[in-house]
């Protein structure tokens, strides 16, 4: 099945339009990207899009993919970021959702809002479960945070899984270096949407872990896909192994 190409008209604002033009060009000479399931991404309205994450590089990789794949891809950011010159009126222009370092998104204040601003807006926002680079030794998703399933639940928009695999080639997990050659063959594919309905208005932390669990789960069985293997029974959890986590958003 083809990939639909550009996202509408409607989303290619003139920042997005300059922010293609400067980033893919290079990204396709430095790797070629094999994407399926995107029929999984919607075509119109919010959603929230969950990958795994392995490599500095991934935001950048899945940002094409989304692109390519029909829809703008925003991001949940640091809201300090917001407050730099310039590189602040980016961010805004271009739909990101400011982040305060708690972890929640706080777009005019409060998570709420900025679920309503995600389905007012019909944004599509891509947001990392496990909120920073996986310490599992193998790059299988570890345990994952409650944000993405929070934010899709709050928002009643669509969860949809992801996973890639072949970005550990072009930058390695905490490598500093691109690796442009040769060039990299990625693979990427969407998965249907998560099934949130018996979650719908629970919000202790019981329910809301075994939702991301299924979220996980789910991520891992896409990355098993492409690697060809069985994802571990068991998700890989840095507090146990003594490990800090750091990084995205997380809620």
């Amino acid at each position: 099945m083809a990939l639909p190409g550009k996202p509408p008209k409607g989303e290619r604002t003139p920042v997005y339009m300059g922010l293609a033009a400067t980033i893919i060009p290079p990204m396709t000479a430095m790797a070629k990207l094999h994407i399926r399931g995107h029929e999984h991404v919607p075509t119109t309205g919010a959603f929230v899009l969950s990958p795994n994450h392995y490599s500095e590089i991934d935001p950048l990789v899945m940002a094409i993919a989304i692109w390519k794949s029909g829809r703008v891809p925003r991001f949940m950011a640091k809201a300090s970021l917001f407050k730099i010159p310039v590189f602040g009126r980016i961010l805004t222009a271009a739909g990101q959702i400011p982040v305060e370092r708690s972890g929640r998104a706080t777009v005019g204040g409060a998570p709420m809002e900025a679920a309503r601003t995600l389905v007012r807006e019909e944004l599509g926002v891509i947001i990392y479960p496990e909120g920073s680079l996986t310490r599992d030794p193998d790059l299988w998703p570890m345990r994952g945070k409650t944000g993405a399933v929070r934010m899709a639940l709050e928002a009643g928009v669509p969860l949809i899984p992801a996973a890639h695999w072949g970005t550990q080639h072009l930058m390695p997990r905490y490598g500093k270096g691109i690796r442009p050659f040769p060039r990299k063959h990625i693979q990427i594919l969407f998965g249907p949407p998560i099934d949130l309905s018996e979650f719908e208005g629970r919000t202790d932390q019981r329910s809301m872990t075994a939702a991301t669990e299924r979220l996980m789960a789910a991520i891992a069985e896409l990355l098993g896909e492409l690697r060809g293997e069985t994802p571990p029974a068991q998700r890989h959890d840095p507090g146990q192994h003594g490990q800090a986590e750091t990084g995205r958003f997380d809620g």
